[in-house]
């Protein structure tokens, strides 16, 4: 497990498939950089999760059988880094031709794995969620859309595509409302490759009302950014809660799979219950 910048990381770079399970593979990027740029040095003023899911899994078992299944992780947004999914896939790929026990050795080998990468220098180490779906339970896997009144109703002109915070606006002066607030059309692009990455977003939130026009420009603008998906959820949470100034917030978004990985961030100013691991249909 190695961690350093983006740029040294296999984003960008050809790479052997590992045909044994190797945990040497995972590469940590630290949280703290891309934080400090939105104005977080010290506690961030969230809570939250990435909840990935791993569509791409299969190992042996003892008699040298294939087996597949379904992952859901989940990474606290407390840990000091995030994986860098490239590596994450190389990881997951090493098991292919490795031999366990059962499904239950697998999820216990990828919790202590990924556990050590991402709490890796915290003062205090805490744990991973892992969850392996067997194909038994593949058709109760539902598909649904995020709940919400939806931004992309709106007839609006666009013409910023990269973060525009000044967009945003709320009615500090009328009385505060409470919405949930969805839309198809957030993209943005790997910090490294410039690959794009697309995504569903809602956001829930309580205060001033915020201008639902100017929140949907918002989120377009960030159409030729380059920024990790996690990094993108903070920023957007960041920009809204210093500029709208919400009693409550809470930003989820859903991005479609690449290398049969689907990254989720969810951020929220209050402690709750994580959102269901649903999947959308461009998922």
């Amino acid at each position: 497990m190695t961690s350093s910048t983006p740029e040294q990381s296999p984003l960008g770079k050809a790479a052997a498939y590992a045909h044994q399970y190797d945990a040497t593979l995972l590469f940590a990027l630290p949280r703290a950089g891309k934080r400090a740029e939105i104005g977080i040095t010290g506690a961030a003023p969230f809570f939250g999760a990435d909840l990935w899911t791993a569509f791409e899994l299969s190992w042996l078992n003892l008699r040298g059988k294939p087996q597949v299944a379904l992952a859901h992780i989940t990474v606290p947004c407390e840990t000091p880094h995030i994986v860098e999914s490239k590596s994450f896939k190389l990881y997951l790929n090493s098991f292919n031709q490795t031999r366990f026990a059962d499904a239950a050795e697998v999820q216990a080998r990828i919790r202590s794995d990924l556990s050590q990468t991402v709490w890796r220098g915290a003062p205090v180490a805490g744990s991973v969620g892992v969850k392996l779906l067997l194909p038994e339970m593949f058709d109760r896997q539902p598909v649904h859309e995020l709940d919400g009144l939806s931004l992309d109703r709106l007839d609006i002109e666009c013409t910023h595509y990269l973060p525009a915070p000044e967009l945003l606006t709320a009615q500090t002066n009328e009385a505060p409302v409470s919405e949930v607030l969805v839309s198809h059309l957030l993209k943005s692009n790997c910090l490294v490759t410039g690959q794009p990455d697309w995504a569903s977003v809602r956001i829930a939130y309580s205060g001033p009302q915020i201008d639902q026009e100017r929140l949907l420009q918002y989120l377009v603008s960030f159409r030729n950014h380059n920024e990790f998906h996690e990094q993108c959820v903070e920023r957007i949470f960041m920009d809204l809660w210093t500029r709208c100034k919400p009693i409550k917030l809470e930003v989820y978004a859903r991005y479609t799979r690449r290398g049969g990985l689907d990254i989720n961030p969810w951020r929220t100013s209050h402690p709750q219950a994580l959102p269901a691991h649903t999947r959308t249909a461009r998922q």
